[in-house]
């Protein structure tokens, strides 16, 4: 391809969002239809973490249901996209460090099924998840983004799944904004548009409130993932770019 693919990072909150239509599935929904079709599909999702960094290798991925308390309906539905093994293998061959180990007993877990669902309902692109590394540094996962970042240029989508501010332990379910998860969100906000992704790495020292934020990183990681793919000269599309449930961040963006 002619024309490197765009990298997403999408705030994907609430499992319902898969079932329900709402400003952001809508949203969703428009951002699919805007971009150039894939060859393939590689989510990073703030819902698979190991011990090494793995990446799915079935031809058929079977749909996850981790979560648990939700409606019926979240876990009747199922996303049928094919596996690209293929793909998995030509990944671990071209980014021998770190060793990315092929997995077939994982699947498409809620942090990249219940958005593509919307933004490819057809479910006919082939896709692959890559786990995130619960021993590795926040560093760690914006270098692997670079090392990912030539799977642009064949036509690969990268997604980083999760959520910028994201605290559940003190969430409410109410379409409302903690004023610190809005001061946060802001600010990273401003960082990203700054290429600021020094500070945004090193997060623990950014704001005293990041320990609000981020009091887990699995959400987070995502992010740098997609921002270590970036060209300082691409700019960014934000969208879905609101903090709802007090404390969870649906911030999104867009560049290439």
């Amino acid at each position: 391809m002619s024309k490197e693919m765009p990298v997403l990072f999408v705030g994907h909150g609430s499992p319902t969002n898969a079932a329900e239509d709402n400003e952001f599935s809508r949203t969703w929904k428009r951002v699919g239809k805007s971009l150039p079709t894939p060859e393939a599909i590689l989510c990073i999702s703030a819902h698979w973490e190991t011990t090494g960094t793995r990446i799915t290798a079935m031809d058929r991925p079977e749909t996850l249901y981790d979560f648990h308390g939700f409606p019926q309906e979240l876990y009747e539905m199922t996303y049928p996209a094919p596996g690209a093994p293929k793909l998995a293998r030509e990944i671990k061959q071209a980014i021998p460090d770190p060793v990315i180990h092929l997995d077939a007993g994982w699947g498409l877990d809620h942090g990249t099924w219940s958005v593509l669902v919307h933004m490819f309902p057809d479910a006919d692109i082939p896709t692959v998840q890559v786990s995130l590394d619960f021993d590795q540094s926040p560093a760690f996962h914006h270098e692997l983004g670079r090392k990912l970042k030539y799977l642009r240029e064949q036509g690969v989508l990268m997604i980083g799944s999760g959520n910028m501010v994201h605290n559940l332990r003190i969430m409410k379910w109410e379409d409302i904004a903690f004023d610190w998860a809005q001061e946060i969100d802001e600010k990273l906000k401003k960082a990203i548009v700054d290429g600021n992704h020094e500070a945004m790495v090193d997060y623990e020292s950014f704001d005293e409130n990041m320990r609000l934020a981020v009091p887990t990183n699995e959400h987070y990681l995502p992010m740098l993932v997609a921002l270590g793919s970036r060209e300082p000269s691409e700019e960014i599309e934000f969208f879905c770019d609101r903090v709802t449930l007090g404390s969870v961040s649906m911030r999104s963006f867009r560049f290439g």
